[in-house]
């Protein structure tokens, strides 16, 4: 290395005698990664928006544990009747209103009604009409939105009319007076879950409306329409995938609005009715010696929050994986 000086300037030069080593070049060089025919780096690979969702919930801790909860419920509520001795329609003469024995896990009611087996057939119908009318309800709400806002004019006009009149029926009194109506016949939770989501869904119905008109009109689904793909088609594949994320959500929490409406009619006595029990009207007949007899109010009270509680872990960890802004399910 050398110095030298010129005329005009007083500051020093330094010069290089020799051109730079190999080992001072190295980490000025920076290889870019292949990149393969989709644009991704080799050995990478593109996440589907299912995978992406899943992990996000999985992250979650809160809302696993209301997914692990839940199994575990339905599974006591379809496997619980095989562990009790006692069926719920079977009376111990020997056993009114007893406390909990090892004869009867959970204490008897005033009739001699096992509360354990009367508790596990509650869950089982109680699930079955949340589970039954949230998948009712978003069908109908999916369907009755999306095929108005696409269509428009007079089908958009009808069918908003159709929702506004029902959206002022006193749905309560309905169901009440058609539920009572049934009895105790066997498909009375069927004519129970027909009501609660033939009553429930134009809320949803008039969300899923107004997002459709966002999306018919972008290019994929005008580019269908110019292809002659049917309607029906159209709002299946193209429309209805895109408004998932509030499906699923409606639906989440539907199952626990659908408990709740139950629980309120077979409170009153108006929902399931004898000799077919749920957790309602374990409930209603309970408070009445909540006092005296807490056994009785207590184990299906207890069922049914625990079964909303996890239903709501289950329905905030959903819509947090589903909704890109949120950061609780962290980065995919």
């Amino acid at each position: 290395m050398t110095t030298t000086k010129q005329e005009d300037n007083d500051a020093p030069r330094v010069e290089l005698d020799r051109e730079p080593t190999s080992e001072l070049a190295g980490p000025l060089v920076t290889q870019l990664p292949e990149v393969a025919a989709g644009g991704l780096p080799v050995g990478t690979r593109r996440l589907s928006r299912r995978t992406i969702v899943a992990r996000r919930f999985l992250r979650n801790k809160t809302a696993v544990v209301g997914l692990v909860g839940y199994v575990l419920l339905a599974a006591f509520a379809v496997f619980g009747p095989s562990l009790s001795p006692w069926t719920y329609t079977q009376i111990d003469q020997t056993a009114f209103l007893k406390p909990p024995s090892e004869a009867h896990w959970l204490g008897t009611t005033q009739a001699g009604r096992d509360v354990f087996a009367l508790t596990v057939e509650g869950l089982r119908k109680s699930m079955m009409i949340g589970l039954g009318v949230a998948a009712l309800q978003t069908a109908i709400a999916a369907t009755v939105g999306a095929f108005a806002a696409y269509y428009g004019r007079l089908f958009d006009k009808v069918a908003l009319w159709v929702i506004d009149l029902l959206l002022v029926v006193p749905s309560f009194f309905v169901i009440a007076i058609l539920s009572v109506q049934t009895g105790g016949s066997r498909g009375s939770v069927l004519m129970l879950i027909v009501l609660l989501a033939g009553l429930g869904w134009m809320l949803s119905a008039r969300v899923v409306r107004s997002m459709t008109l966002g999306i018919k009109n972008l290019e994929y689904v005008t580019a269908a329409k110019y292809m002659s793909v049917p309607t029906p088609r159209i709002i299946v594949r193209h429309i209805l995938p895109n408004i998932s994320s509030l499906l699923i959500i409606d639906a989440t929490l539907a199952v626990a609005s659908a408990v709740l409406a139950e629980t309120s009619l077979s409170f009153f006595g108006f929902g399931v009715q004898a000799p077919e029990t749920s957790l309602g009207t374990l409930i209603g007949e309970g408070q009445r010696t909540a006092a005296t007899y807490p056994w009785i109010f207590l184990a299906p009270a207890t069922a049914l929050t625990t079964m909303l509680v996890f239903i709501n872990f289950i329905g905030d960890g959903l819509r947090d994986a589903l909704d890109p802004t949120s950061k609780s399910g962290g980065r995919a």
